[in-house]
């Protein structure tokens, strides 16, 4: 990589979760079981969306790809911090650590894109009705993910090539378990303001609009179903909507946490709290939230 500077030749040291012994193995154990249970839901999932014809429909393309991103985004992270928490050598090369950066980055910022698309999804479905089919046309589906994946990879590159340019003179530990945005800027010895200005800027646009968005869509989704006089009708339209609520409140939130908040006033602790949520703990619950409500879901998983 030609961004690298005079750093390039040294390598980072990740000091994980913990310290103390007994710590480490609660969190590789714990790390372990929400990795593979990320990976058995999300792909379960996938199957299940793929094999029954009831669910061929746009919200479950969005639903397809919010899977395959929550595993590669998951990916990003927990195999290396199983291995850093059972290995003597936390070090971490610099290109190694700006690829970790980049996937996870770009993952984050796509699937912030995804569940703004769904959030219009069921604004479309529930609001405007008769509409619907022209609205979420296949074609507009692919374009709308392919743009967000486009997007997202664009976003995450501009901030790494800035990142590494970027002189790491201070210290080479960083005090969380995968290399993240927000800690390289506490031990850089550069002049970080134009990056974190530029952070606050995409930030911004893609999470604050993104959430404002998806505020707009469940106004009138809620304004529509109060004016349903079948209680039936209306908890139907509750119920496909709450799952993407719970989703987006906590993936959302975390996000805002760690990105919106000026870097000199961060903790570390509170940092690699937040990751955890919304890098291991979000991706294994956002199948599970979107399976356990969904009727057509659990009977196609009946089959298994």
């Amino acid at each position: 990589m030609e961004v690298l500077n005079e750093s390039s030749s040294s390598r980072f040291i990740l000091l994980g979760l913990s310290t103390d012994l007994y710590l480490k193995v609660i969190g590789f154990l714990g790390f372990l079981v929400i990795y593979l249970i990320t990976l058995l839901a999300n792909l379960l999932l996938i199957i299940v969306v793929r094999i029954n014809p009831k669910l061929q429909t746009p919200m479950y393309f969005f639903l397809i790809n919010l899977s395959f991103i929550d595993i590669c985004f998951s990916t990003t992270v927990a195999p290396k911090i199983l291995k850093n928490t059972l290995s003597e050598d936390k070090s971490i090369s610099l290109l190694e650590c700006a690829v970790q950066m980049y996937f996870h980055l770009a993952l984050g910022s796509t699937e912030c894109f995804i569940l703004t698309i769904m959030a219009y999804d069921r604004f479309a479905a529930i609001c405007r009705p008769l509409h619907y089919n022209t609205i979420m046309s296949r074609n507009k589906c692919i374009s709308l993910v392919a743009a967000s994946w486009t997007l997202g990879f664009i976003n995450s590159m501009m901030h790494v090539i800035y990142t590494f340019q970027m002189s790491f003179c201070r210290s080479h530990i960083i005090n969380h378990f995968l290399c993240e945005l927000p800690p390289f800027l506490l031990i850089s010895c550069s002049d970080t303001w134009p990056h974190e200005i530029s952070m606050y800027i995409t930030a911004g646009f893609i999470v604050t609009l993104g959430f404002i968005l998806i505020l707009i869509s469940y106004i009138h989704i809620l304004s529509t179903i109060l004016k349903i006089t079948s209680t039936h009708g209306k908890y139907k339209a509750l119920s496909t909507c709450a799952s993407h609520i719970s989703v987006v409140t906590l993936y959302y939130g975390t996000i805002m946490i760690l990105y919106l908040r000026p870097h000199s006033s961060s903790s570390p602790d509170l940092n690699k709290s937040v990751s955890i949520v919304y890098s291991a703990v979000s991706p294994m619950i956002n199948p599970i939230i979107y399976s356990v409500r969904n009727k057509d879901v659990k009977n196609t998983l009946k089959i298994f």
